[in-house]
């Protein structure tokens, strides 16, 4: 793969913005370099713009090299920028499995760049073949989200892999919630994908979605480019603070992945036995996508007594579908019995 034949001209000649912490990064006793506060400290000096602690631990943990990292404010960074480096509006195209994460398809209405979709085959597995065809001369990115949010399954990894090596784009693959999943993340074959990007996110197996921290791994040409793109201290110190302490969390964070397995057979049982649900979808998340007799109503029902899901009902593929997520197993045991009082 030629990479400079999918970045966009623009962003093949930008010269990036050269912070003060970008030309300094070593150690000092005065700092009067950056137009700073000298009061307030720690909080009046910039965050490091390569969040290089961060990587440094985040290198170790999934075993991928600190220049394969790069660091976003939220996944949601990590997608806007596949479009602004690789995709020229108003000429280039992506492609998509459909139903998939709605940020891929807001990105690119965002930045004026076609989206087509690929249906899911009736089993909700990806439909490759169908991706390939689907793509041209002008389509520089294609999403996969394995496993995929709202339908929850996962790809093997053999097809990934494979789907890779065939596309003649940037392939990025959303593993937000691969924590979860029975099958392995793709970070093993980086080496053998250089034009795939891999995303994964703090704020699901890592519980901390407040904290806004994405992750994108790829070969360090591609990383090279998303640093150059993006603003310059778009992590911000607290937040790098925040991540060093919960990646140091490692076996707390196990245990709590496991009891969420447990508690997500616990709860696809419980809901093969509630009158209310028609069908219950396979799933390798931390959710679990269900036919109900009546998914507006069951919603509505469901929310007069407190308890929040995500009605999927007009979703393609999905009419009818209520997308749970499992929660602790008291918040699993009050969904229950609403759901079950509900259909009495």
């Amino acid at each position: 793969m030629e990479l400079e034949k999918l970045v966009r001209p623009n962003i093949l000649k930008l010269e990036p913005y050269s912070c003060a912490r970008n030309e300094f990064s070593g150690t000092a006793s005065v700092w009067l370099d950056a137009n700073e506060s000298p009061f307030n400290g720690p909080y009046n000096r910039y965050p490091d713009p390569l969040q290089m602690q961060v990587k440094q631990q985040l290198s170790a943990i999934k075993g991928v090299p600190v220049e394969s990292i790069f660091l976003g404010n939220g996944s949601d960074e990590c997608i806007d920028l596949m479009y602004r480096i690789f995709c020229t509006p108003g000429i280039d195209n992506v492609v998509a499995m459909s139903p998939s994460y709605g940020m891929y398809q807001v990105c690119a209405d965002v930045n004026d760049v076609e989206y087509r979709t690929v249906p899911l085959n009736d089993d909700f597995s990806v439909n490759f073949d169908a991706m390939l065809e689907a793509a041209d001369e002008h389509t520089k990115v294609m999403w996969i989200c394995s496993p995929n949010n709202p339908t929850g399954t996962a790809a093997d990894a053999a097809d990934l892999l494979n789907f890779g090596k065939r596309a003649k784009c940037i392939v990025v693959i959303d593993e937000a919630y691969i924590d979860f999943s029975s099958k392995p993340t793709m970070l093993t074959h980086l080496a053998e994908l250089p034009n795939v990007v891999v995303m994964q996110t703090l704020s699901k197996a890592w519980g901390s979605a407040g904290v806004r921290l994405g992750m994108a791994f790829a070969q360090p040409a591609i990383i090279a480019l998303m640093n150059n793109v993006k603003y310059p201290y778009n992590v911000n110190m607290l937040t790098q603070q925040y991540a060093l302490e919960r990646l140091a969390s490692r076996d707390e964070v196990a245990q709590q992945v496991e009891t969420l397995l447990n508690e997500r057979e616990w709860l696809i049982k419980a809901l093969s036995q509630a009158e209310a649900v028609k069908h219950i979808y396979p799933t390798d998340a931390n959710f679990v996508l269900v036919r109900v007799d009546d998914a507006d109503a069951l919603y509505k029902a469901l929310l007069g007594q407190g308890t929040v899901v995500r009605n999927r009902n007009r979703v393609s593929m999905c009419q009818g579908c209520l997308r749970i997520t499992v929660g602790t197993h008291q918040e699993n045991v009050t969904l229950m019995n609403q759901i079950n009082e509900y259909a009495r």
